[in-house]
This record gives structure tokens, sequence and C-alpha cells, in this order.
């Protein structure tokens, strides 16, 4: 009777515990997105190798959107809009008076070939993280942000299915006291 006792204590144990690492894994990935938002930052996914070593692919970084572009010295890193896409490199020199940024990309050769405008810029980097960005990908399509749904409902599950099974265990000991 004792080791029966015991496994299903063991068993309480573990079910508690893994509900609530899903769930802190849950928080702990939404909130490396959500906060970060809150605070008046910009979130994006590195989906190129232009800024490597220094912003590997699969990186997430952090934008600063309300540094004016005046206020950014060579060897920043920053965010542009090119065409329908997000660019990060490093300025190279920032043309205040024309109004334009030299950008290059860590990984290339040269210098981009056309400047940015200053009404290209939407900010500067000022946090990069490694491999997050490849986490944050779920968030953005319909079934990564149902399967983290249900992520989080199971390891809210598994404490509920461990708090019915101790109360069953009170009361089948409080049975065997009788």
């Amino acid at each position: 009777m004792k080791k029966k006792k015991a496994g299903r204590v063991l068993l309480i144990v573990l079910l508690r515990l893994l509900g609530t690492c899903i769930l802190l894994l849950v928080i702990a990935v939404t909130a490396s997105v959500v906060i970060p938002q809150f605070r008046g930052f910009d979130v994006y996914h590195i989906v190129s190798g232009s800024m490597e070593p220094e912003i590997p692919v699969g990186s997430v970084v952090y934008i600063d959107t309300k540094i004016p572009p005046e206020d950014i010295a060579e060897k920043d890193i920053i965010a542009f809009q090119s065409g329908d896409s997000l660019v990060v490199h490093r300025v190279t020199k920032n043309q205040t008076v024309e109004g334009y940024f030299n950008t290059k990309g860590d990984a290339n050769e040269g210098e981009d070939l056309t400047e940015v405008d200053y009404d290209q810029y939407v900010g500067r980097v000022i946090r990069h993280f490694p491999y997050i960005g490849q986490i944050m990908m779920i968030f953005t399509t319909s079934i990564g942000k149902i399967s983290v749904l249900c992520f989080a409902a199971c390891g809210a599950l598994l404490n509920i299915l461990a708090g019915t099974l101790a109360r069953r265990q009170d009361e089948d000991a409080e049975e065997d006291d009788e």
C-alpha cells in the first residue's frame, strides 16, 4: 500500500512540475515578444545572413523607433524599409545634411549600392538575441498561435490533473484513518 501511495505522490509531483514548466515556457516566449512592444520597441525576426556573425539568421531584434535619424552614429545598426522588406544593416556614414545613410551588411563585401533616405529609416537596433526569432515565427501563423494556446492548455490541464489526484489521495487517506 505504501508503494502505491509513494507512486501516486511521485506522479502528482511530476505532473505539477511538467505543467508548471510548460506554462513558464509559454509565458517566457510570449513575454520576449510582448513586453518590448509595451515599452515602445518594434520586434522583428532576421531572415537573411547579411549581418552575420553579429546578428545570425533566426535572431530577434528590438528596434527603438524613437531615436531620430540625426542621432544615429557611424557603426550603429539600423532598420530601414527597402521596398516591401525591412533591412537591418550597419551605418557606415550618416549624411545628416543630405538626409541619408550609407549602410553595409557585416557579411557583405562592400557598402550597399543605394543610400537609405531618412524617410526609409525605421529605428536603431538596441538588442538582438540569437534563435529567439525562430520561436517567434510560431506566433505569426494561425496554426502557430493555436499550437501555443494548446501547449498552454496542456500545462494547465496537467496542473489540474495533479490537483485532482492530490485531492483523491487526501480522501483515500481520510478513509484509511477511519
